[in-house]
C-alpha cells in the first residue's frame, strides 16, 4: 500500500473541466462524469479523479461545487485572475495525478458517456496506440451561425495543418499527461492540439461523440472574437510545425 497522501497518489484517468460562469452546470455536469466512468475501466486499479479549473468565475460556480469538494468528489483550482480556457486546461493538467487526462467543456454540451470510448483506444497500452484521442462532433446543437462559422475555420484550419482533424472546436480530447506538457503553451493552444501532437511526432485519434444543446447559461465567445484571433493563431500554429524537427533518441550502449 502507497505511503502518499491521498491527494497525491497517481491515477489512471484525470479529467479536467475548465468552466467561467457555468454555476447552473458545473453539478449535474459532475454527476454525469462520476456515472460515466464509475463502470468503466477507469474505475480500475488506480481510479479516476475529476478537477474542476474555475477561470475567475463571478457567479455562484465555486460556491456550488463547494459541497462536492469537501465531500472529496472532486479538486478545483482557481485562476487569481481572468487566463482564458488554454490556460484553465493547462492549469489542470500540471496539477493533475493521471497518466491520461481528457478535458471537456463545462457548458455540458460534451457528453461525459463518450469518455470510455476514447479512453479505451489507449487502455491497453498497446504499440502505436494513440497519445491524443480528440472528438468528432456528429450533429453539432449549436446556432446555424455558429455551424457555419466552425465549417469555414475547420476548412481553412485544414489547409494549412493538415492535421485530419474537422472538428477543433470539440473540448472532448483524451491525451498523455507527459506529451501534453512538452507541447508549447499559447492561448487558443487547445483548439489546435491534434496538429501540435502530429508535429511532435505523436499518433493521433478521432472518435465520433455526442454533442447536446446548451441546457443552462450562455456562450462566452462570439463568431466574430473567435475567428480573428484564430487567423493569428492559426498562423503561428502553421509556423510553429513547420519549425518543429524532432528526432527519435536512442541511447548507446
Amino acid at each position: 500500500m502507497s505511503n502518499l497522501p491521498e491527494s497525491r497518489q497517481p491515477v489512471r484517468l484525470s479529467v479536467v473541466v475548465p468552466v467561467f460562469n457555468e454555476a447552473d452546470n458545473v453539478l449535474p455536469l459532475l454527476d454525469e462524469i462520476e456515472r460515466a466512468l464509475a463502470p468503466s475501466g477507469a474505475s480500475g486499479p488506480g481510479g479516476f479523479e475529476i478537477i474542476f479549473v474555475d477561470d475567475q468565475s463571478d457567479d455562484d460556480t465555486q460556491a456550488r461545487l463547494a459541497p462536492a469538494v469537501r465531500a472529496g468528489r472532486l479538486r478545483v483550482l482557481r485562476h487569481r485572475r481572468r487566463s482564458g480556457q488554454s490556460a484553465a486546461v493547462r492549469s489542470g493538467v500540471k496539477a493533475a495525478r493521471g497518466e491520461w487526462v481528457v478535458t471537456l467543456d463545462g457548458d455540458g454540451q460534451n457528453d461525459p458517456a463518450d469518455i470510455p470510448a476514447l479512453f479505451a483506444l489507449v487502455a491497453k497500452g498497446e504499440a502505436g496506440s494513440p497519445i491524443l484521442v480528440g472528438g468528432l462532433r456528429k450533429k453539432r446543437q449549436d446556432t446555424l451561425s455558429k455551424r457555419w462559422a466552425s465549417r469555414i475555420a475547420n476548412a481553412v484550419r485544414q489547409s494549412f495543418l493538415q492535421d485530419g482533424c474537422t472538428d477543433s472546436g470539440c473540448g472532448l480530447k483524451l491525451f498523455r499527461r507527459d506529451a501534453f506538457l512538452d507541447l508549447p503553451f499559447f492561448g487558443a493552444m487547445h483548439r489546435f492540439l491534434p496538429a501540435l501532437f502530429r508535429a511532435h511526432g505523436h499518433a493521433v485519434a478521432y472518435v465520433p461523440v455526442n454533442h447536446r444543446p446548451r441546457g443552462r447559461g450562455v456562450s462566452k465567445y462570439t463568431n466574430w472574437r473567435r475567428g480573428l484571433i484564430g487567423v493569428v493563431d492559426l498562423l503561428g500554429v502553421y509556423w510553429l510545425k513547420r519549425r518543429t524537427n524532432l528526432s527519435p533518441v536512442t541511447e548507446d550502449l
